[in-house]
């Protein structure tokens, strides 16, 4: 698993940094046909489908487990479940992982009936202490039990000694990934165990790791941009679910089960809802020989319909403010259009060039020249469902975010009144083909990018197809997007404000 400040970095700041990064990286068309030479997709009879992108320049392999299931697809009482997959992952099967699995079967029933019984007791409107600190200490019993009987890290040290690298997994809103790089003689091993995981899931040690994540959502509590972000989005969405945290609430964390647990994972994890992507050194006949032996026999229900609700238009400027006695910080959303609308391009050449890197407006002017801000960036986030494109700055000291917030509109106001020149526009597609074209090196990239286009989008070739649709991206298009979508009807604002402690 990624280190808890990693996390909160991607779930807090960088989710919808991601998706612009995902988003805008084409590649000249050329390239699309040679890729289609070298890939290989196939469906098997269970749904599960796979993409495979051989290339034989050194004997390694990445493989790449996107499930279609984020925290969007959570509902109020389970929020954080989708996550919490994240870190129950690697905790093995039935026979990976245990040393006694009828032993600890049985340790952990226990524990799930004293969950029950402990939720219920708190739920009276008269708890009994002296029962409830009878029912936890049962509960720690049964836990010390369960643990006698497990493997520890078992699952994951198989692959260790295999010679893996990158073994990790990450959650977004609307996915949850699960990645390894092994040597290419060892695809048949990824196989089995993989396919042992889906098959026969046992998620032991439930209660422990939903302690963990209630840690790391503490973490995100007391870190002062991770409250703003929160407090951003929740007035920024008034129905769809992107509005929720990724951690979800603490509440819902605290009474989460594992029976609950094993019905998401029942609902979501089935083979129609997911995609594997291999790049590397890898024969795909071989492969879809292994897939079929190895897979095939998983059973699988109907693919999960996908989220529903639809955010209403804004009908005016949302405002949040945080008093904090930390720095002051400001984020400045406008909702715009999802990963699939024609604009999508658009959003991302106005993220590169009024937001992205050093040479970007935002920095030239609020942190080079007025010198008010110590950082200043934008990032489009369109993905799956229609998401927010956000400004955000950190103010020098002695300066505030309202003072920032001045200066961005300024920056928004004259994509709005003055075309972008020809040059600049070139060099914001040039940075942008650059960011692909690196990444083409390494298999570990092209595994996650080819599955996330290809579930996100409908098809892994909108990975290649960007480059046309930025390339046809206008001075005029920025103009047109900018007035459209950067309205204050359609802005929402989170500010820290900095406050004097009390004694």
């Amino acid at each position: 698993m990624k280190h808890a400040l990693q996390k909160l970095r991607i779930v807090v700041i960088g989710v919808a940094i991601l998706f612009f990064i995902l988003a805008s990286r084409p590649v000249e068309a050329q390239d699309l046909a040679a890729f289609e030479k070298r890939m290989t997709e196939f469906t098997l009879d269970n749904g599960l489908k796979f993409l495979i992108l051989e290339r034989h320049e050194v004997p390694v392999v990445s493989f790449h487990i996107h499930a279609d299931v984020g925290s969007v697809d959570e509902v109020k009482g389970i929020t954080g479940l989708a996550h919490l997959f994240e870190h129950l992952a690697f905790k093995g099967t039935k026979t990976i992982g245990t040393k006694n699995y009828g032993a600890e079967a049985k340790a952990m029933a226990r524990m799930d009936e004293l969950f029950d019984a402990i939720k219920a007791e708190r739920r009276k409107a008269e708890p009994d202490q002296a029962h409830l600190e009878q029912l936890q200490k049962q509960f720690e019993a049964a836990q010390a039990e369960a643990q006698k009987h497990i493997e520890h890290d078992e699952y994951e040290d198989v692959y260790q000694k295999e010679g893996c690298t990158s073994f990790n997994a990450y959650t977004g809103q609307d996915y949850t990934c699960y990645i390894v790089s092994l040597p290419s003689n060892k695809i048949e091993l990824w196989m089995s165990l993989e396919s042992d995981r889906f098959a026969n899931p046992v998620l032991r040690e439930f209660y422990k790791e939903r302690d963990v994540v209630m840690e790391e959502r503490r973490m995100m509590e007391n870190n002062p941009r991770g409250r703003l972000y929160e407090e951003f989005q929740a007035i920024a969405y008034l129905a769809h679910p992107y509005g929720e945290s990724v951690l979800g609430h603490m509440s819902d964390l605290q009474t989460l089960t594992r029976r609950e647990a094993e019905a998401f994972f029942k609902k979501y994890y089935c083979p129609s809802n997911l995609t594997i992507a291999m790049a590397g050194d890898v024969d795909s006949r071989k492969v879809r020989k292994l897939a079929e032996k190895y897979f095939g026999g998983i059973s699988s229900g109907p693919k999960p319909e996908p989220v529903e609700t639809v955010e209403p238009p804004q009908r005016g400027e949302r405002r949040v403010v945080i008093e904090d006695p930390a720095q002051p910080g400001i984020m400045i959303g406008y909702h715009q259009p999802g990963i699939n609308h024609p604009d999508n391009a658009v959003f991302g050449a106005i993220a590169q060039i009024i937001g992205t890197g050093r040479t970007s407006r935002l920095h030239k002017s609020l942190v080079k020249e007025k010198k008010i801000a110590v950082s200043a960036s934008a990032w489009s986030g369109g993905s799956k469902y229609p998401g927010l494109f956000v400004f955000s700055a950190m103010p020098a000291k002695g300066h505030t975010g309202e003072e920032c917030e001045q200066a961005i509109y300024a920056e928004i106001e004259k994509l709005k009144t003055e075309l972008v020149s020809p040059e600049e526009l070139e060099k914001a597609k040039t940075r942008v083909r650059a960011g692909l074209i690196r990444e083409l090196d390494s298999n570990y990239a092209l595994a996650m990018e080819l599955a996330f286009y290809d579930v996100i989008t409908g098809d892994w070739r909108n990975l290649f197809r960007e480059l046309d649709k930025i390339k046809r991206v206008t001075p005029e298009d920025i103009q047109r997007i900018a007035g459209e979508y950067f309205t204050k009807k359609n802005r929402s604002v989170g500010i820290i404000k900095t406050t004097l402690i009390e004694n």
